[in-house]
C-alpha cells in the first residue's frame, strides 16, 4: 500500500481540528478533494479513521493508530531533513548517543570533548535515559551508540567495556552514619531514601540488595537529576546512592558528606553498545575505536547474562554479611 505526504498530512490536520473542512482549509485543499483523498484512504484499510459526529468528527482506533505513526514519521522525516542539511554547512555526520544519568553525570562528557575537538564536522547529540531504556534505543534504531549499566536486556546488541565506576553513600553534615567513612548497604535501610526514578539502574540495585536482605526500600523522593538530590540530602529529606566521583562534586558545594558504600555490588561498570551489524555506520566506527581504543575492551560471547551475575552478587553479599 503506497501513501502520499499530502494525505498523511491532511489526516493529521482533520485529527488536530476535529473536522476535515478546517483540515483541508490548513493544507490548503478544496473540501471535495480532501473529502475524496479520506475515502480513498478510508478504502484502501477497509476501516473508516474518522467517526462523522454534528460537531466534527473524531478518530476511530485505527485512526488514532495511524495519527500516532504520522506523527513519528513526519519526525523522521524532519530529522532527515535537518540531517541532510547540514552537510551543506560542512558537518560531515550526526552522531546520537543515549546514556545514563550516571555515565553522563561520571565520565561521558570529557570523552565527548575529546572525540568532537578530532572530528568537529560531527554533531553529536545526547539522549539521557534509564539503562533500560539506552538499549531500547539503540537496539530500535533510535539512537546509535548506547552507554549504559549492566544487566543487558537486549540480545540486538554488541557490548564493549567502556569504564568502570563506583558507587558511594550521600549524607548530610553531621548525620549519624557520617560517623563511620563507609558501611554496608544494610546500614541504609533504617533511613529515607532521595534517589533517582524508578527504572534508573541505581534505583534497581537497591530495590533488587534490600529485597534481598528481606527489607523495603523507604523511598521518601524520586527525582530526575542529581543536583537535585544532593539539595534534597543536604535539607535532611533522606540520604542518597550516587556515583562517587558525583558524590565528591557535591560535598565541595552542599553541606553533605560522602561515604564510601562497601558492598562488591558498588563496584560497577559502564557498557558502551551497538546494533548487531556487519559493518558498522564510519562515524559510529570512529566513536566506538575512540572511546574504547583497546580490542581487548570486546566483551567475549560467553558474557554472563546480566541476570546470572545478580544472583550471583546477591548471593556473595548475603555470604558477606552473615558472616
Amino acid at each position: 500500500m503506497r501513501f502520499d505526504l499530502v494525505t498523511l498530512n491532511l489526516v493529521l490536520a482533520i485529527a488536530d481540528t476535529n473536522s476535515i473542512t478546517r483540515g483541508a482549509q490548513r493544507e490548503h485543499l478544496a473540501l471535495a478533494a480532501a473529502s475524496k483523498r479520506l475515502s480513498v484512504l478510508e478504502a484502501r484499510f477497509g476501516v473508516p479513521l474518522f467517526e462523522r459526529r454534528a460537531r466534527g468528527v473524531e478518530p476511530t482506533e485505527a485512526g488514532r493508530a495511524l495519527v500516532r505513526h504520522i506523527r513519528v514519521l513526519r519526525e523522521s522525516l524532519h530529522a532527515l531533513e535537518s540531517e541532510v542539511v547540514e552537510f551543506s554547512r560542512g558537518i560531515k555526520g550526526h552522531l546520537r548517543v543515549a546514556a545514563n544519568a550516571s555515565a553522563i553525570a561520571e565520565c561521558l562528557p570529557a570523552d565527548l570533548a575529546m572525540f568532537s575537538k578530532a572530528n568537529p564536522g560531527i554533531r553529536i547529540s545526547i539522549d539521557d535515559l534509564t539503562s533500560a531504556d539506552v538499549q531500547a534505543a539503540v537496539a530500535e534504531g533510535r539512537a546509535d551508540v548506547g552507554i549504559f549499566v549492566p544487566p543487558q536486556h537486549e540480545l540486538r546488541l554488541a557490548c564493549r567495556a567502556y569504564r568502570e565506576g563506583k558507587l558511594a553513600i550521600l549524607v548530610p553534615k553531621g548525620h549519624v552514619l557520617a560517623r563511620r567513612r563507609a558501611h554496608a548497604f544494610d546500614a541504609l535501610l533504617d533511613f529515607d531514601i532521595v534517589g533517582l526514578h524508578v527504572g534508573t539502574a541505581a534505583h534497581e540495585q537497591m530495590r533488587e540488595r534490600a529485597k534481598a536482605l528481606g527489607r523495603a526500600l523507604s523511598m521518601r523522593v524520586q527525582v530526575h537529576g542529581f543536583d537535585a538530590i544532593a539539595q534534597l540530602v543536604e535539607a535532611g529529606l533522606g540520604i542518597a546512592v550516587l556515583p562517587a566521583v558525583v558524590a565528591a562534586r557535591f560535598a565541595q558545594v552542599f553541606r553533605v558528606t560522602p561515604l564510601a558504600l562497601l558492598d562488591e555490588w558498588a563496584d560497577r561498570r559502564y557498557l558502551l553498545a551497538v546494533r548487531q551489524q556487519e559493518v558498522l555506520p564510519a562515524v559510529v566506527q570512529r566513536f566506538v575505536d575512540a572511546l574504547c581504543p583497546s580490542a581487548g575492551h570486546a566483551l567475549p560471547e560467553s558474557l554472563e547474562s546480566g541476570a546470572a551475575l545478580s544472583v550471583a552478587r546477591q548471593s556473595r553479599t548475603a555470604k558477606r554479611i552473615q558472616r
